[in-house]
């Protein structure tokens, strides 16, 4: 069965709800949508709308690997699609590729 994609209305609803009041959290969220918005499902959007229910600050520890889902009171975040958003966002950012010359080997133009 493919998984039902988010519609705009709804992704823009979820984007707007998805505001933090901490820049870090900000941040994350920033870089789950520009990754992942355009395959979105409904099921990924309401593991995100639980992690959305946390207080900033267990956002954030979660985000930063401080706490994982069950250390958390809050028993409606430890669910499947609750972790499969929160690895996805937790995922680094890929590594921009640095030339392996250092700078004194570089060629003079």
């Amino acid at each position: 069965m493919d998984p039902q994609r988010l519609g705009e209305r709804e992704l823009s609803k979820l984007k707007w709800r998805c505001r933090r009041g901490l820049l870090e959290n900000d941040l994350f969220v920033e870089r789950f949508f520009s990754r992942h918005e355009e395959a979105l499902t409904t099921r990924q959007a309401a593991g995100l709308q639980a992690l959305m229910d946390l207080a900033d600050h267990d956002l954030l520890d979660l985000l930063l690997c401080r706490k994982e889902l069950h250390d958390l009171i809050d028993e409606h975040c430890d669910l499947p699609e609750v972790h499969e958003v929160l690895a996805l966002m937790r995922a680094a950012p890929a590594a921009h590729h640095a030339p392996s010359v250092r700078p004194e080997e570089r060629p003079l133009p």
